[in-house]
């Protein structure tokens, strides 16, 4: 664990499953258990599994500017956004290049809560907060219990009245195990799943709580990584692991555009004005690559980086890759050249480990296409 400062107050939980704790976002994550990373991804996709992700950055935005601080710092029109409900957001810098991606909880009428990554969320919103009659504060304290997978629902509803009811991307204010928490509709599984706000006084005992409670129901603790197996069927970008500061241009700086990306949805119909906005609008149809899918022949997994090669030539490369063993197939999100970016064309990765993989485009998601178990009534 190296340059850490920030401290989940579970990490002996972790060290106990054999964590070490490395780290993510300042924050000793756990990236690593001793058990089989298959029963953990198994268990979400089919039952439910707890993960701590606590290394989000909670930012909370109060004041008579909140709002023009969320409208300045992001893509999407926050009038719109009503307390109780959330959305998915992205930032981008001056360059209209993309330096982080968010989730903006409407908590009432002059309060949000923005939770980011590990990219520049917490600056942009500094930014644009100068000058303006508004609060910010970084939340250490609180901790990030997610709680993913179909049967998460049944565990939760033992304890919260009414939690069946509450939408997707929806939150609400409640209790667990008589401890205060903020209840979320959210995660990035790619499954209906739950994101537990609570102190870090309390998420020793609501941990603890959920997995002997909620044994029944096959819910085990899952590592933070888990999370890239899920992702990788479900079409979840991970910055900085899927973009140019990990994959550079041989000719220019890190950053990459919304519609490389496929992430140009984020940015509310109409909206103008946030940090970017022109050169966004500039930059379409003028990509350099498309993030697109990956499906491998056999069940040997490529590593990160591994080079995509179209006859004798690299046009590309594997940035996470993954075997399922419920759907029985190998899959990868790759960076692409735009031409490529069709289904069925055929490629091939070469792997290290594996040597050469005979593999054919596919549009992303894999899984869940029409992500209606995400959203599910």
């Amino acid at each position: 664990m190296t340059n850490s400062w920030r401290f989940s107050a579970l990490g002996d939980r972790h060290r106990a499953l054999g964590s070490k704790l490395e780290d993510w976002s300042g924050m000793g994550t756990a990236w690593s258990y001793d058990s089989d990373p298959d029963a953990e991804y198994m268990a979400i996709r089919t039952k439910a599994g707890l993960m701590d992700v606590s290394g989000l950055k909670k930012v909370h935005v109060t004041g008579h500017a909140a709002s023009h601080v969320i409208e300045r710092a992001t893509t999407r029109n926050v009038e719109k956004l009503m307390p109780g409900r959330a959305v998915y957001a992205c930032m981008l810098n001056d360059a209209g290049k993309f330096v982080d991606d968010c989730i903006i909880y409407r908590m009432g009428p002059n309060s949000f809560m923005v939770v980011h990554g590990s990219g520049q969320g917490h600056e942009q919103l500094t930014m644009a907060a100068t000058g303006r009659d508004v609060s910010l504060r970084f939340d250490d304290n609180l901790h990030d219990l997610s709680l993913q997978g179909p049967l998460a629902v049944d565990f939760l509803e033992r304890h919260i009245p009414g939690v069946r009811a509450l939408p997707y991307m929806s939150h609400m204010a409640t209790s667990l195990f008589g401890k205060p928490i903020t209840l979320s509709r959210t995660g990035y599984t790619g499954e209906r799943g739950y994101e537990i706000f609570v102190r870090g006084q309390d998420a020793g005992e609501v941990w603890d709580r959920i997995l002997t409670e909620g044994a029944d129901l096959g819910i085990i603790p899952c590592r933070f990584t888990t999370l890239d197996m899920l992702r990788t069927e479900s079409y979840l970008l991970f910055f900085p692991f899927d973009n140019s500061e990990m994959y550079p241009f041989e000719n220019e700086g890190p950053g990459d555009t919304l519609w490389e990306l496929g992430l140009d949805f984020t940015v509310s119909p109409g909206k103008v004005g946030f940090r970017g906005a022109e050169e966004h609008s500039r930059l379409k149809g003028r990509e350099r690559f498309k993030i697109w899918g990956l499906k491998l022949q056999g069940k040997n997994v490529p590593g990160n980086g591994a080079p995509v090669f179209d006859g004798g030539k690299q046009v590309g490369v594997v940035t996470q890759a993954m075997y399922s063993p419920l759907n029985d197939w190998t899959v990868a999100i790759a960076r692409l050249p735009v031409d490529c970016a069709v289904d069925g064309r055929a490629l091939e990765v070469r792997c290290g480990t594996h040597g050469p993989i005979a593999a054919k485009t596919s549009a992303l998601p894999f899984y869940d296409v029409e992500k209606k178990r995400r959203s599910a009534k």
